[in-house]
């Protein structure tokens, strides 16, 4: 396992459990000690950690996409021989992934695509686990995943050839866009009724039971209501990884509408703009056409 974050570090701890013999490194020092100490095996480089390994390896990465893993692979792709196996467990573009098993193949080396779901959950979930590549591949290696996934029997599934897993979790990624704007814009509302003083983290909890709209989301709502209910500790800015701009852009792409996911990343976007330009365009023409009131910067109405 190359990259012992939030998610590899208990990736590896679910392997160990399940009786695999798992050689670990990161950059940082510190997590391969922390994970040596739970009964990996630690290393102090690649060149160590491929020499720890006995042929045909499996070497999975489980590192931030873009450059990291561009030069990890580049690094690690001389020490490797051919029949070994590169697991890319990151959030990668699918079509970089395709790139990359291509140069894998001139060297006889297979790359499975493993988009993973689960977060610093995992460790006690499981994760969930998209899988492209070969097929012969993804069975020889299936006690992996089964180790891995929620169960030996679930959460996990070769998805098609290589590239497809990333592709996969992409859409995956983009659909919980969609989801947790609708949460987010449903309990706004609620908050907004003042008369009714609502008790956000209660009603959420009602809807875990029976709803039509419960789920593992909403599970996380309420823990975040119950810890803080009018969230004042936050600020209103929302970050995206990337996953969902690659999912509006292949809709694009192949001329399929998604709305609802683009909306979403749209409102992300919206998030970061304390003073949108658009906005205060909207307030002149309105002004400009019909003498409507606007709010000067640093004044009360006009």
């Amino acid at each position: 396992m190359i990259g012992l974050g939030r998610m590899g570090g208990n990736m590896v701890q679910r392997l160990l459990v399940a009786g695999h013999r798992v050689v670990a490194y990161d950059t940082n020092q510190e997590a391969v000690t922390s994970t040596c100490s739970l009964g990996a095996i630690g290393a102090a480089s690649l060149e160590d950690l491929v020499s720890l390994l006995s042929p045909p390896r499996a070497v999975w990465l489980m590192l931030p996409q873009g450059q990291p893993t561009e030069d990890t692979m580049q690094l690690l792709v001389p020490l490797l021989s051919s029949g070994d196996v590169v697991l890319d467990g990151g959030n990668a573009n699918y079509k970089d992934t395709q790139g990359r098993a291509e140069k894998l193949s001139d060297n006889g080396i297979d790359l499975m695509d493993v988009g993973t779901s689960g977060g610093i959950w995992g460790l006690s979930e499981g994760y969930t686990l998209m899988v492209g590549g070969k097929e012969e591949v993804f069975q020889r290696l299936e006690p992996i995943f089964q180790a891995l996934a929620p169960g030996q029997d679930r959460g996990y599934n070769h998805v098609g050839p290589v590239g497809a897993g990333h592709f996969v979790k992409m859409v995956h990624n983009g659909v919980e866009y969609a989801l947790m704007e609708a949460y987010a814009e449903g309990f706004e509302l609620m908050a907004a009724k003042e008369e009714f003083n609502l008790d956000l983290a209660k009603i959420a909890n009602t809807w875990r039971y029976g709803s039509v709209v419960r789920s593992w989301l909403l599970d996380l709502v309420v823990s975040a209501l119950e810890d803080d209910p009018s969230l004042s500790d936050l600020e209103a800015y929302v970050e995206d990884s990337g996953e969902g701009r690659w999912t509006v852009q292949e809709s694009i792409d192949l001329a399929v509408p998604v709305p609802v996911i683009t909306l979403s990343l749209l409102q992300r976007f919206r998030s970061r703009q304390a003073q949108p330009f658009g906005a205060k365009l909207l307030a002149a023409l309105r002004n400009q056409f019909g003498g409507h009131p606007v709010r000067r910067s640093g004044h009360d109405d006009d």
